[in-house]
């Protein structure tokens, strides 16, 4: 279990910026820290499926920390970092998912609605390892008439199948696993395999639009 709470070159939670971050949450029970944590990465840090890096520096938790919009697996990381931060063991998870509502530009760019690799976080709550989403904010969830996305440490709580009118929206086709820490090797390779030209464009950017 003690490879789930280390501080890594990405879940750098001794920084500066993840101190500030779970400043607010050190007094609380284990299960709140898990539960208010979790909402304040979901909704601080908007959704953004557009702006993408790979480079290290772009994985690094303090460097999300300092963004105001972020990816899947960059939100999933800062969660985990501020997780670890607060003697909580956690992990990143990835999968590769489709999104089947609101993509249209996103998949004119990237030729599929298939989306890999897709972040999301594991917790170790309860004597149990469960699953958590982090990702799509409020807003967002209220524009696109998705209901609210809550995790009360106890239960899996991963991405919406359907929206409020029961329309398919996302659905999870492949597990890759889960990671101690970041593996920026097989992200990169992931990403190469699903959209080559994207990587060979952004290979090197720490910060780019891909539309």
């Amino acid at each position: 279990m003690q490879e789930y709470l280390q501080s890594t070159f990405y879940f750098d939670y001794e920084s500066p910026e993840i101190q500030q971050l779970i400043s607010n949450f050190q007094h609380l029970s284990k299960l709140e820290k898990i539960t208010q944590l979790y909402i304040h990465v979901r909704d601080h840090w908007r959704y953004n499926p557009y702006t993408i890096g790979l480079t290290a520096n772009h994985f690094k938790a303090s460097s999300i920390y300092n963004k105001k919009q972020a990816h899947c697996i960059d939100k999933s990381i800062l969660y985990i970092a501020g997780l670890r931060g607060l003697g909580i063991p956690a992990r990143l998870r990835l999968a590769k998912v489709s999104n089947h509502i609101a993509v249209e530009r996103l998949e004119q760019k990237l030729g599929s609605n298939e989306l890999a690799p897709h972040g999301l976080v594991d917790v170790y709550s309860g004597g149990n390892w469960v699953k958590c989403s982090p990702v799509f904010n409020k807003e967002l969830c209220e524009m696109y008439n998705i209901a609210t996305l809550d995790f009360d440490g106890k239960t899996n709580a991963i991405l919406q199948e359907y929206n409020r009118d029961q329309v398919k929206f996302m659905e999870y086709l492949e597990d890759y696993g889960s990671f101690a820490d970041v593996p920026l090797d097989f992200i990169k390779e992931t990403f190469k395999n699903h959209y080559p030209a994207l990587y060979e464009q952004f290979k090197d950017s720490e910060e780019a639009n891909i539309v």
